[in-house]
């Protein structure tokens, strides 16, 4: 199995869950996946914000706002057979991952909540459709003001693996309270959720970066990094609080704390512009997790190799 660092488009075309697993591990904490809105305006029409953020160093492609029923990417243009993840995996030359919501209709709200649109919710009929549609991965977490709770989380991961199966990668966690009462801050998980969360059958367990929420610090953070370790999984630090949009140094500390905390994978949010992170903050996040070389390898390599 090749370390994701040296993976290109052809080998990503061949790998299922498990080997994307086992790929994301051997590159020691120099994986970066990407967020990014997929409806609406793109940053630049005549391109997709997926191809964007490929473009500027991220490994991993995770579309929001996406939904299954009603499948659209602006700037993606004509599809093969209306095979849209297919023809942005083309495009991209990466693994494509899908956000849905584990919303918990019984959740103490901290404020007033949204209602998403059914294609977007963790379903067992989105996760059949998702699959059907041919996604790498699926993120089962929560947007602002969507009442996504850990205990819907846990539900949420069973259900996904037990219709998904083994091959798919399941990431599952909280990078912001999600307008709940008593998930957000320190208190977004406790070690007992991030265990059910393992239990559940989740690969890799969610969670905020270092400086991404009040109270997370690298101390904190590295202590539930170790624990999602010792459960068996990997661990993901997520930027989803608009930071993706701060000034290049800023991100460029979210990503060395988050790289001493001792995360496998690094995500950054799409709230910078547009449905995006600042393209340049990308390739910044990209060059403090694993120097120039991977990060313009990554940016040259064409989707041909």
């Amino acid at each position: 199995m090749k370390r994701l660092l040296d993976c290109r488009a052809s080998d990503f075309r061949q790998m299922m869950g498990n080997e994307l697993k086992q790929s994301i591990k051997a590159a020691e904490g120099r994986t970066l996946i990407a967020e990014i809105i997929c409806e609406g305006m793109a940053l630049y029409p005549d391109v997709t914000n997926a191809e964007m953020a490929a473009a500027f160093g991220a490994d991993l492609l995770l579309l929001n706002f996406f939904d299954v029923f009603h499948p659209q990417i602006t700037g993606l243009g004509p599809t093969e057979d209306g095979d849209i993840i297919g023809q942005l995996k083309r495009y991209t030359g990466r693994p494509i991952g899908l956000n849905l919501e584990p919303v918990d209709p019984n959740a103490s709200q901290v404020e007033q909540l949204i209602e998403l649109p059914v294609g977007r919710l963790a379903t067992e009929e989105t996760f059949q459709k998702a699959k059907e549609l041919g996604f790498d991965f699926v993120c089962l977490t929560g947007n602002p003001k969507t009442g996504v709770t850990n205990s819907q989380i846990t539900q949420a991961i069973a259900k996904a693996r037990e219709i998904m199966g083994e091959d798919m990668l399941i990431i599952a966690g909280k990078m912001h309270g999600a307008g709940v009462e008593g998930e957000a801050g320190e208190e977004i998980v406790s070690e007992k959720e991030i265990q059910n969360f393992v239990e559940a059958g989740a690969d890799v367990i969610l969670l905020p970066a270092p400086g991404t929420i009040p109270g997370i610090t690298v101390e904190s953070c590295k202590k539930l990094v170790n624990l999602v370790r010792k459960a068996g999984a990997l661990s993901l630090l997520a930027i989803g609080t608009s930071q993706e949009g701060a000034d290049e140094a800023t991100v460029r500390q979210i990503a060395l704390f988050s790289k001493m905390a001792g995360a496998d994978l690094y995500h950054i949010g799409d709230a910078g512009i547009s449905g995006i992170a600042l393209p340049e903050n990308i390739m910044q996040y990209s060059i403090v997790l694993r120097g120039k070389r991977h990060t313009y390898i990554r940016m040259a390599a064409s989707v041909n190799r």
